[in-house]
Parts: structure tokens; sequence; C-alpha cells
């Protein structure tokens, strides 16, 4: 049976689709981004069907809707695409074409997306809420920035508190700033609700996940670092019992990087640094949580941690370790469903 490999290059208003087999491109379709025109689209291609297109903001929507149209569906990484997509002319029509050379050739890197549109809402509500934190860290630092115009230093707490703001404009009399002020709260305020209330729906989704329950346990991770884990890693069987992965995709894993050879003629050492392509707030939850930890002091991390630095390591390193060493725990915990065991740390 002949296989179409199919490339489709998506905007939000419409698709460049190109098919090819035995080595050249044999069809090309332009349609509008809507499920009934893509389907109709892929309905009308022969053979075994192999379709591709770049994580973007539709790769979900598409993914769910898409599927079982074809044989095979890639939601690939544009990164791992961008030197072979920006060589020679670029275009939708050509990109199309790209993706499905790259498509048969098997240099695609697979992105995961889950088929449960649930797990996929419960992503959206924790992307949220830390989209609406990092905005309300943006908002605090500008009112910060407008009182250091007029050298005003507003006491500690006060910026968040909406009882205490009242009592500390008084103080400024009729200084330009208190209407400034008054402007940017505004803003704060407003994206101190959203936080408010995607921190309850992630609560809600979460309120019956036993994981994040147990997640808990832990020294150092509560409920937001295990709900934000448990959101972006889903399964706990997603890494094939590969955990050197699992610690590459939360951005405590190490690479290795080597060029050339020594004065001797032997190849030179690889240098081991962690991983930059990375998602950041796993990241943050992963990290944060061995910090935590250890700043607690009386627990089984912030005695590794301990050792560790005795023995020779730095600081950071040997946070890095722990963060592994935690996360590997949570994995165990996720794939077992059991409860966290201090004894069972080496």
């Amino acid at each position: 049976m002949v296989t179409s490999y199919i490339g489709a290059d998506v905007d939000s208003k419409m698709t460049d689709l190109a098919v090819e087999r035995n080595l050249k491109i044999v069809q090309r379709f332009r349609v509008p981004t809507t499920i009934a025109a893509l389907r109709e689209v892929l309905a009308q291609i022969r053979g075994h069907k192999e379709l591709t297109f770049e994580e973007g903001p539709m790769a979900d929507w598409l993914y769910r809707n898409l599927k079982d149209c074809v044989d095979e569906l890639i939601v690939c990484d544009p990164r791992r695409n961008g030197l072979i997509a920006n060589d020679g002319d670029a275009d939708d029509v050509i990109d199309a074409g790209k993706l499905a050379t790259l498509l048969r050739g098997r240099y695609l890197r697979a992105v995961h997306h889950s088929d449960d549109s649930r797990e996929v809402v419960f992503r959206q509500w924790v992307a949220l809420y830390h989209d609406r934190i990092r905005q309300a860290v943006r908002e605090i630092n500008k009112l910060r920035a407008r009182c250091r115009m007029y050298g005003v230093r507003p006491p500690r707490g006060v910026l968040r508190n909406a009882a205490r703001r009242e009592r500390w404009l008084v103080e400024l009399e009729k200084s330009p700033l208190v209407e400034q002020l008054k402007m940017l709260w505004i803003g704060y305020d407003a994206v101190a609700r959203q936080v408010e209330i995607c921190r309850r729906q992630m609560g809600q989704m979460g309120k019956f996940d036993k994981i994040i329950q147990l997640w808990q346990e832990l020294p150092g991770m509560g409920p937001v670092r295990a709900t934000t884990l448990r959101a972006y890693l889903e399964t706990p069987w997603r890494f094939a019992n590969n955990n050197r992965k699992l610690w590459k995709y939360c951005g405590v894993g190490l690479e290795r990087s080597s060029s050339g050879k020594d004065k001797d003629g032997k190849p030179k050492i690889g240098l081991l640094q962690l991983a930059w392509r990375v998602n950041r707030h796993l990241k943050d939850a992963v990290v944060g949580a061995a910090r935590s930890a250890i700043e607690q002091r009386n627990n089984v991390f912030a005695h590794m941690y301990e050792r560790l630095v005795r023995n020779g390591l730095t600081t950071g390193n040997a946070l890095h370790a722990v963060s592994r060493k935690m996360l590997t725990v949570e994995w165990g915990m996720w794939k077992s469903r059991t409860g966290f065991d201090p004894k069972l740390i080496g």
C-alpha cells in the first residue's frame, strides 16, 4: 500500500497541506483552518496516511479532532525542524512540503498530546494560573517602580493589602503619586482576582486526584507544585521507564557535549550541563520543592544535600541532585500509587 506523508502548515485562518509519495510532492491543498474542511481534505487522500504539523496554540484542538482521520499523527517540535525549515525559501506552501519530507525521513520529534479533553483543560487552567502569577509580579513591580520615581518606599505588604492602602495614601497627602498608584492598583487587583479564580479551579479539578494528595506528603511539596507536576506530566508511563528523559524534561537532567581531541589524540571528556530546552513551570516546581525541603532541614532530602556538600559538591549541583532524587521518588509513587516512605531513600 502506498504511503502518503502529509505536512500541514497551520495558520489561524488558512492551512496549507502538501502530500509526498515516492519522494515527490504529488498534491497540495489550501483550505480554511476548520475541522470540517481539514477532515474533508484528508478523506480525499488515498493509501496509508501519516500527518504532521508543528506544536502551537491550536495543536491540542487539531490533534483531538484529526487523529481518527489518519493512520498516524505526529505533532512535532518546531525547534528540531528549525535548521531545515530555515534553509532556502520559506512560505506556507514550501513549509508544508518540508514537513512532509521530514515526516517521511523520520526526522521529527513528537510532542506529547493527551487524548483526554479533561486533562487538556486541567493543564490549561494550571498554565493560566502561572501566567497570572507572572502578571501579578509585573504589576507589583510597576507599583514599586512608580514609588521609586518619587523617592517613596512603600511599607511591607501595603501594595497588596487593600485595607492598608487608604491609610498609607493619607500619609502621602497631595503627592501626584497618589492618583497614579490608584490607577495602577486597578490592574493589580484585577490580576489578583484572576489568580484566585485559577487557584480555586485548579483545586476543584485536582481535588479527587490521589497522586496530588500523596505528593504533598513530601517535604517542600505544596498543593500548587503537586498540581503543576500532575497537570504537565499527565501520566507516569509517558517516559517509558527512562528517568533521564523525565529529568531533562523537568529541567534538572544533564546533557553531555564534547568536541575534538586532547594533545594525546584522545577524545576530550564531555562537558555535563543542565538541559535548557525544558518546561519552565515543571522546573520551578521541582527545584522549588527541593529548595524548600532543604530549608526545612530535618528530612531525608536535607540530609542528602548536606552529605553531598560535605563530599565536595557545589551547592548548585547538590541542589539539582536532590531535585532529581525527589522527582524520581514522586515518579515511583505515581506508578505504584503508594505514599511517601523516607526509609526507602538511600
